[in-house]
């Protein structure tokens, strides 16, 4: 029995001295039996200092730890196991290096003779650089949040100036040009501080819609109880290059709207509606204004139309226009799979 208990201790000496990972066998009084050499290295021990001695002697004896003493000595007894302790230890000068450490009990053929197995891993440069990631990201989210900012005000500074433009100049063609661009650039400074209150992180879409139309709506209806703003939509998300793009699609069928469904005073009522099922999902606008010309291909397209179509091409969506008795009713739709009845029945619909 001594011959294999032997025999099984020099094994397991073996495979320790052999590791790659700092380990250290420990005998049930904690002394010191062997270790690997990365464990040597690593804490700047001499091995011939090690074996035969505590380990809470080894180096400068900052080893000597309360909590450690106390959790080996559990585990040598069997009461309890180190799983994932963690520690600060300081070798030579510097900062101290952060340790985990884990410990089980062995039996090499007696169960008389117990022995520990302890490993240690050296998490601080992990750690650091971690944290340098984590600090280096909340840096980059705040510039970013910044950046948005700043382009949105200097956005509503150039619209002003398109504002004072237009209202100076004699052309009534001229004066609706730049009264497009002015609501275009209003639109887009929106869209930009509606990202930067998102921090960069997905975008709930009923409250960005709301907020987007409460913007267009405060810029362009002059009397709220004649032409009614409203967004149904459910409780999606999108990533923010696509709420851009969503966005800006609102922007324009919300404006083209506003601009042809209610001529002469007409009181009416807008809806911008969006529900998805996986990966599918329908957007609209509706309206219940004068509805659309009975010679529709005789319409020229507009650069409100131009713009939509682009954008539900980046977004590899389809748009598609009807009557919606009364008013107009415009659907991009995105569609990857087989869409559910809820989206049939609404694509059915259009």
């Amino acid at each position: 029995m001594a011959v294999h208990h032997d025999a099984m201790q020099s094994l397991g000496l073996a495979i320790v001295a052999s590791s790659t990972s700092p380990l250290v066998l420990l005998d049930g009084d904690l002394m010191v039996v062997g270790a690997s050499a990365t464990f040597f290295r690593a804490f700047q021990i001499k091995p011939a200092d090690a074996p035969g001695r505590p380990l809470f002697q080894l180096g400068g004896g900052e080893w000597d730890v309360r909590q450690l003493r106390s959790l080996l000595l559990a585990t040598a007894s069997g009461a309890a196991e180190i799983d994932a302790y963690e520690m600060d230890l300081a070798i030579g000068p510097g900062d101290p290096r952060r340790l985990v450490l884990n410990a089980q009990k062995l039996t090499f053929g007696d169960a008389t003779a117990a022995y520990i197995l302890l490993s240690v891993v050296d998490v601080t440069d992990a750690r650091l650089a971690a944290k340098l990631k984590d600090d280096l990201l909340r840096e980059k989210a705040i510039l970013l949040q910044e950046l948005q900012h700043r382009v949105a005000n200097s956005l509503q500074i150039i619209a002003s100036v398109i504002l004072q433009s237009a209202r100076q100049v004699s052309s009534d063609e001229s004066r609706l040009h730049l009264t497009d661009a002015h609501n275009r650039v209003m639109s887009v400074a929106a869209l930009q501080q509606q990202l930067s209150a998102s921090r960069l992180g997905a975008v709930e879409l009923r409250a960005y819609f709301r907020k987007l139309c409460d913007s267009i709506g405060a810029s362009m209806i002059r009397d709220h109880d004649q032409l009614v703003l409203e967004v149904k939509a459910d409780d999606s998300t999108s990533e923010a290059d696509v709420s851009v793009s969503l966005g800006l699609i609102v922007t324009e069928l919300v404006i083209n709207c506003l601009k042809h469904a209610f001529p002469g005073g007409r009181l009416g009522k807008i809806e911008v509606g969006y529900e998805s099922k996986g990966p599918n999902w329908i957007l609209s606008v509706s309206d219940d204004g004068v509805g659309m010309p009975k010679d529709v291909a005789s319409v020229t397209p507009g650069l409100g139309t131009s713009i939509v179509e682009a954008l539900a091409n980046q977004l590899d969506a389809n748009v598609h226009v009807a009557n919606a008795h009364p008013g107009t009713i415009v659907s991009v739709a995105h569609t990857e799979a087989v869409p559910g009845p809820a989206l049939v029945e609404a694509a059915n619909e259009t």
